[in-house]
C-alpha cells in the first residue's frame, strides 16, 4: 500500500527546525477528515484541511483564517489555558515559517499540548473515571451553559423546522444502511416517534426558546472532548464551524455526554452527570426533550460511523468493525423513542435519616431523576445552591411552594416515562396524600420509601454534615419530631421500610421484586 503523500507545509512541519522552540522528536501528525494536528512536546499545532463538505466550508484561506479565530475564541470559555493563539505561516522561496515576514499563505491554532490519558476518554477506559467526577462535570456544563450566549438569532434555531431539519437529514443520508447496520423496524419505529414529537410538541420547542434555553452551546460534548488537565475539567474542541450544530438547546449538549457513557454501557455514571446538571440549572422541564436528543445522538454517531462502509480505502476487517457499531448505536438510537412505564417514588424520614444517599443510590440503580426539596426550594428562592437559606426560605407559603413544584415535576416527568424519585421530608400526611391521589389520576406506580436510623445517628450525621446543600441541623431534630404524622392506613400498602444502617443491595432488590 503507497503510502500517502502529505503536503509540504505539513512535511516541513514534521521537522524540529521549523519550530521557535524546543520540540520532543519525533513530532507526532495526527489527521482527521478536516485537520491535521501536530505534537511536537509542548504545544500542538492544528491546522484546516481545504475542504468543503456542505456543513463545513474551509475551502479558501480566508474561511480557514475566520474559522482559526472562531475555534480559539469559542474554546477560550472551557479551556483558555489550552487554547494560545493563531499564526499565520509565510513562504520564502520554499520554505514555510511560523509567523509574518510576508504575506500568509496558511493559519495555524498554537494549543498546550497536553497527555492523551488526560482524556476523559481514556480515564474511562482505564477505569479511573467515578461518580464524584461525573458530578463534578455536570456542574462544570452547567456553569458553561450559564455564561454561554443567546440572543433572538441564536434562539430561532430552536424552532421545530430549524430543529427538525437536523433529523430529517440524518434519516435520508442513513436509508441505503437498511438492511445491513439498520433494521427497517428500527428506522422506521426511530423516525416516526421524532416525526411525532415534532408534530405534537410545538409548545415545548416554544417555552425551550421563551425560557433561553436555546445558546451557543458545545456542539460535541463527548468523552473524547473532556479532559482533566491540572486537576481542572476542560471541555475543548467545541463545534465552530457550523452554527446549527453550536447554537442549540443545552439539553442537546448534556444529552451528547450522558448518551456516550450510556453507549459505554455506564448508565449509571450518565445519571450521576445528569442529576448533578439539572440540579444545578433547576432545568427539570427540559428532560422532556431529552430522549429526543439522545436518540439524535446515538443516530448520529450510528451515521457517521456507517460511512466508513462506503470508502474504498478503508479495508474489510475496519468495515466489518464499523457495521457491528453502527448497529449498536442504531438500536441504541431506537431504545430510546421506546415508549417507557414511569414511576414515582416519595422519600420520607427525618433529616439526617439518609434520604439523599439512598435516593442517590436508587438513582444510580434505576436510572431515575432525583429531585431534592433543598434544591427546588432554593431555585424559587432565587438563591445558589451552596448559600444558607433566610428564614424567609422556611415560611409555611415557601414550603407549601415547594411541595407543589417538587410534585407538579414529578407527575409530568413521570408522565413521560421517566422514574422520578421526590427527595423530602413527607412527613405530613396531606403532602403524602397529595402525591397518591395525583398518582392514581394520572396512573402512575408510587412507592414511598421510609428512611430510619437511630436518634444517634441522626444526630451524628447532620453534626458532621459538610459541603451538602440541605440546610438542617441537629437542633431541629426534636420539633421535626414532634411535627412528623404517622402514615394512614392508606398510606402503610406504599411504604417500604429502608434502615440506613443496613446494606442497600439487599433493601434495594426487595423493592425492585415488590
Amino acid at each position: 500500500m503507497t503510502e500517502a503523500i502529505l503536503p509540504p507545509l505539513i512535511e516541513q512541519m514534521l521537522q524540529p527546525g521549523f519550530y521557535p522552540h524546543a520540540v520532543t522528536e519525533p513530532i507526532e501528525l495526527i489527521q482527521t477528515h478536516i485537520s491535521y494536528v501536530l505534537l511536537t512536546g509542548d504545544y500542538a499545532y492544528k491546522l484546516k484541511k481545504p475542504v468543503n463538505f456542505g456543513f463545513l466550508d474551509f475551502s479558501t484561506l480566508e474561511k480557514r483564517q475566520h474559522f482559526c479565530h472562531e475555534e480559539l475564541r469559542l474554546n477560550q470559555r472551557a479551556a483558555g489555558e489550552l487554547y494560545l493563539e493563531v499564526l499565520p505561516v509565510t513562504l520564502v522561496g520554499e520554505q514555510y515559517h511560523l509567523g509574518e515576514t510576508s504575506e500568509p499563505v496558511e493559519y495555524v491554532l498554537k494549543m498546550c499540548q497536553f497527555p492523551q490519558e488526560l482524556l476523559f476518554s481514556t480515564l474511562f477506559e482505564q477505569g479511573k473515571l467515578d461518580e464524584t467526577q461525573l458530578e463534578e462535570l455536570g456542574g462544570v456544563v452547567a456553569q458553561y451553559h450559564a455564561q454561554a450566549q443567546t440572543n433572538d438569532y441564536i434562539s430561532s434555531f430552536g424552532e421545530v423546522l430549524q430543529v427538525r431539519a437536523a433529523f430529517d437529514e440524518n434519516y435520508e443520508q442513513t436509508q441505503k444502511y437498511i438492511g445491513s447496520p439498520q433494521t427497517q423496524a428500527q428506522f422506521a419505529e426511530t423516525k416516526q416517534y421524532t416525526d411525532k414529537f415534532f408534530a405534537e410538541r410545538p409548545e415545548l420547542f416554544v417555552s425551550r426558546i421563551q425560557n433561553r434555553y436555546i445558546r451557543e452551546c458545545h456542539g460535541d460534548l463527548h468523552l473524547k472532548n473532556i479532559a482533566l488537565w491540572h486537576d481542572k475539567i476542560m471541555l475543548f474542541d467545541c463545534i465552530e464551524f457550523n452554527e446549527p450544530f453550536r447554537f442549540v438547546d443545552v439539553m442537546y449538549d448534556v444529552a451528547f455526554a450522558v448518551m456516550d457513557l450510556e453507549a459505554r454501557q455506564r448508565k449509571d455514571l450518565g445519571n450521576a452527570f445528569l442529576n448533578a446538571y439539572i440540579e444545578q440549572t433547576g432545568d427539570w422541564e427540559g428532560l422532556q426533550v431529552l430522549p429526543l436528543y439522545l436518540s439524535r445522538q446515538a443516530y448520529v454517531r450510528a451515521k457517521v460511523t456507517s460511512f466508513l462502509l462506503d470508502d474504498a480505502s478503508v479495508p474489510q476487517t475496519v468495515k466489518e468493525e464499523a457495521t457491528k457499531t453502527a448497529a449498536n448505536y442504531y438500536k441504541q438510537a431506537w431504545e430510546y423513542t421506546q415508549p417507557k412505564q414511569g414511576q414515582l417514588i416519595l422519600m420520607s424520614g427525618l433529616s439526617g435519616s439518609g434520604k439523599s444517599t439512598t435516593a442517590k443510590y436508587l438513582a444510580r440503580q434505576l436510572n431515575a431523576i432525583h429531585i431534592r426539596s433543598d434544591a427546588v426550594r432554593k431555585h424559587l428562592g432565587g438563591i445558589a445552591l451552596k448559600e444558607r437559606g433566610g428564614d424567609d426560605l422556611y415560611t409555611p407559603e415557601m414550603t407549601q411552594k415547594t411541595y407543589a413544584r417538587l410534585l407538579n415535576l414529578g407527575i409530568i416527568l413521570a408522565s413521560q416515562g421517566f422514574s422520578v424519585i421526590l427527595d423530602a421530608k413527607y412527613d405530613q400526611q396531606p403532602l403524602r396524600q397529595e402525591a397518591i391521589a395525583q398518582a392514581e389520576k394520572h396512573q402512575i406506580p408510587l412507592k414511598i420509601i421510609y428512611c430510619t436510623a437511630p436518634l444517634e445517628v441522626l444526630q451524628e450525621r447532620l453534626i458532621n454534615r459538610t459541603n451538602d446543600i440541605a440546610d438542617a441541623t441537629v437542633n431541629l431534630l426534636e420539633s421535626q419530631i414532634k411535627q412528623s404524622e404517622p402514615f394512614s392506613d392508606t398510606e402503610k400498602s406504599y411504604v417500604q421500610i429502608w434502615d440506613t444502617t443496613q446494606s442497600q443491595q439487599a433493601q434495594l432488590t426487595q423493592i425492585i421484586r415488590q
